[in-house]
């Protein structure tokens, strides 16, 4: 399942060795609450998504921040990306 597959990335990206792909909210926030990653992260995440789906995202757009706001829309975001 591609959130399973997005929860793993998020753990293996950011190093979070305490958290397990269950322990992440699929519908929760990955920023401030839920998850609480940051700005830094949301860096990193973007490096991975251009490294492993070839998604390239502006830092400055609110499309981006969408896209960021929780594991189910980044497997959304990637979904559309592999059906174009």
């Amino acid at each position: 399942m591609l959130e399973q597959e997005v929860k793993e990335m998020i753990i293996d990206v950011l190093q979070l060795e305490d958290i397990s792909a269950a322990d992440i909210d699929t519908d929760a926030p990955l920023f401030v609450e839920g998850l609480g990653l940051d700005s830094i992260d949301a860096l990193e995440l973007g490096v991975a998504l251009q490294k492993r789906y070839g998604i390239s995202l502006s830092a400055e757009s609110d499309d981006t921040r969408r896209h960021f706001s929780s594991v189910r829309a980044l497997a959304t975001l990637i979904e559309n990306h592999r059906q174009k």
